[in-house]
This record gives structure tokens, C-alpha cells and sequence, in this order.
């Protein structure tokens, strides 16, 4: 399995910043779990080979780019996107997104070859398929509607938490998956803010450190979803901290397993 972060930030040369406004990470080039910089800093080639978009929660940096991606490709679809969410998700972004108030109703839309976009409902802790992909969702704690996904190609495992608060249900969920290859979960902001973390449901350095303490599982651990504005000091607590196995994850790199 190979997952690549999108960039959602570039420099003045247009060399991709590690600083994320948005997320968005490509498996094996075809899925995208999340679409916050899919309209923006997809390759030609991968706007070409993606049609299945996986959203954890209906926060606009996890799904920004959706809207822009269908539009962008609109004329050239000959299969609709497929987006795949659980029905609270679904019914969020139809009512506030795609409402034609905000965007267009793109499910309501075709081109010369059919329909450009469909919705497909995920059973909530249940397992769904995606190309080559078993998805199996799991309930974080976040403050919408939010799922957590283990993720199996056949031969490699990985679980992505997606935003998410202090925890308990999930570890025990993903213990059933045992041995995972990689864990990427999320830590927005840095400690001196655990007053807003645990208003807005995210985490900390000291939060994921304690959450880890649940772990018990031997793999490469990498934190998503900093806060690009806090990215120095969230970086430098992990750093002090010096877990076992955690890095901060880098987009446009290949990570594979």
C-alpha cells in the first residue's frame, strides 16, 4: 500500500509546503481518504485515476477540495466520482455544501456520459470496499459526526483517525486488526492550547502521548493534521516528548508498507 499527503500550502518557488491548511492523503493513487487539497495539488495523472473519495467528517479542510475536483472535471467524466461517508456526513454535505446555495448539487447533475457524482453510504462499524480496499469504520471522538478507518489492501494495514479527542472505543476496535503496519493520527495543536483542543475535540503533544499509552501495538506512528500555524511548536513538543516510533508525516512523500 502506498499513501501520499497532499500538499496544501506552497512557497514562493511552488515548492509544496509542510504546512497543512487541508487534508487530503492518495492511496496507491486511485482512493483519496479526504479531499481538502484534491481540487489543488492532485497531479494531472492522479486527477485522471481517482474516482473514489473516502470523507471522514464534513469539516471544510477535509472536504474543500471536493467540490472543486468534480467541477474541474465535469465535462471529462465517463464514471461519477463516488463519494463514500457515513449517512450523517452524507446529509451535512448535501445540506450545507452541495445545496446549490454554496455549490451546485452535483448528484443532481450529468454530462454527455451520466451521473458526475453519487453518494454511497458506509455502515457505521461496519466494512465496506473501495477499489482493492477494505475499509473498516470506527467511531472517534470528535465534535461532528467522524470516522476513524482501518484500511487493508490484502498484504499491508493501516488505521487513520481522522480528527478525533481523547479516546477509548477506537483502540480497543483496532486491537482486532493486530498487526497494523502504520497508525497516522492526528495532534492539531500544542499544549499551551489543550483549553481550545478539548473545546473543538482534537488533540495535543501531551493528549496523543497519553492516548498512546493505549496503543500497544509495534509500528510506525505518524502525526496528521497539525495546525499549520502551531506546526513549529506542535513539532518541538513532539520532539521533546520523544515517543517511540512517532514522526510528524511529510506530504509529497511516499510512504509505503
Amino acid at each position: 500500500m502506498k499513501v501520499e499527503l497532499l500538499p496544501s500550502s506552497f512557497g514562493n518557488g511552488g515548492s509544496a509546503s509542510q504546512r497543512q491548511h487541508l487534508t487530503c492523503f492518495l492511496i496507491d493513487d486511485i482512493v483519496s481518504v479526504d479531499a481538502g487539497s484534491l481540487g489543488l495539488a492532485a497531479s494531472d495523472a492522479q486527477r485522471e485515476s481517482v474516482r473514489d473519495v473516502v470523507i471522514t467528517h464534513a469539516h471544510l479542510d477535509h472536504i474543500a477540495g471536493l467540490p472543486l475536483f468534480i467541477d474541474d472535471l465535469f465535462s471529462q467524466l465517463e464514471s461519477p466520482v463516488v463519494v463514500y461517508a457515513i449517512q450523517d456526513v452524507i446529509d451535512i454535505l448535501e445540506r450545507d455544501v452541495f445545496n446549490w446555495s454554496v455549490y451546485p448539487r452535483f448528484s443532481e447533475l450529468t454530462n454527455q456520459h451520466g451521473a458526475v457524482m453519487r453518494y454511497q453510504p458506509i455502515p457505521v462499524g461496519g466494512t465496506f470496499s473501495v477499489k482493492h480496499l477494505t475499509f473498516s469504520e470506527i467511531e472517534v471522538n470528535h465534535k461532528v459526526p467522524n470516522s476513524g478507518f482501518v484500511i487493508d489492501d490484502g498484504s499491508s494495514r493501516i488505521a487513520l483517525t481522522g480528527d478525533t479527542a481523547e479516546m477509548d472505543g477506537f483502540w480497543d476496535a483496532i486491537d482486532a486488526f493486530a498487526p497494523l503496519d502504520a497508525l497516522l493520527i492526528e495532534c492539531a495543536f500544542p499544549d499551551e492550547m489543550s483549553e481550545l483542543a478539548d473545546v473543538s475535540h482534537h488533540l495535543t503533544p501531551s493528549q496523543l502521548n497519553r492516548e498512546l499509552e493505549k496503543f500497544k501495538q509495534d509500528c510506525p506512528i505518524y502525526a496528521i493534521n497539525l495546525k499549520p500555524t502551531y506546526r513549529e511548536a506542535i513539532v518541538r513538543q513532539l520532539d521533546t516528548l520523544a515517543i517511540p516510533r512517532l514522526s510528524v508525516m511529510e506530504s509529497r512523500r511516499t510512504y509505503e508498507w
